[in-house]
């Protein structure tokens, strides 16, 4: 939370070169039952606050008590919000902040097939440019992530949790967040990294 709370207000305050996004939501990807529907926070709840005001809110808004991880029904609901927004023809990233595991009835977790259950398709044609950002997963679950969820136009980066911790020892102590370039320069290098097109 900490982290995605500096992510948020580097974007949203476009600090070091980080791209403030023309519109931004945030919801929790689990729930008590499959295709429960999700609150998408906006952009708006986030502007004007402080890095330690919107981890507050992350904590308060999300906390960790979902039993169940369903990622296809909170693509689902991207793909809906997307529409209803008319953001089809914008880019559209997703940041998935997850051990990146499924919970699937009846199937070990972890298990190789749980990964064949996440349905990219809601996302395939939403936008000429889609990007899932998997981070903080273990680098096992990062590669069944990109060798078994089949996927065409969609891209895929994930950063391993073994990575990510690494952002803490950038944040430069007693600095304003407008003065971390450490920080945001190693956010848009490896969370934000561009990637090409896949070929079709």
């Amino acid at each position: 939370m900490t982290f995605l709370a500096y992510y948020l207000y580097g974007h949203v305050n476009e600090l070091g070169g980080l791209a403030k996004p023309r519109d931004l939501f945030v919801a929790a990807i689990g729930g008590k039952d499959s295709n429960e529907p999700k609150a998408f926070r906006p952009i708006h709840d986030f502007a004007g606050k402080t890095i330690p005001q919107i981890e507050a809110d992350l904590k308060r808004w999300f906390p960790p008590t979902d039993p169940l991880t369903d990622f296809s029904a909170f693509f689902r609901q991207v793909a809906r919000i997307t529409k209803e927004r008319n953001l089809v023809l914008t880019p559209i990233t997703i940041i998935v902040v997850s051990d990146g595991i499924p919970d699937v009835p009846g199937v070990k977790a972890g298990a190789p097939d749980s990964f064949k259950t996440i349905d990219f398709g809601t996302l395939e044609f939403l936008s000429r440019n889609v990007t899932v950002r998997l981070i903080y997963a273990s680098p096992k679950v990062g590669e069944h992530w990109r060798t078994l969820i089949p996927r065409q136009r969609v891209r895929l980066w994930a950063v391993e949790r073994e990575v990510m911790v690494g952002w803490r020892a950038q944040v430069q102590p007693n600095a304003d967040p407008a003065a971390q370039d450490r920080l945001w320069k190693w956010v848009m290098e490896i969370v934000d990294y561009r990637l090409r097109a896949r070929p079709l």
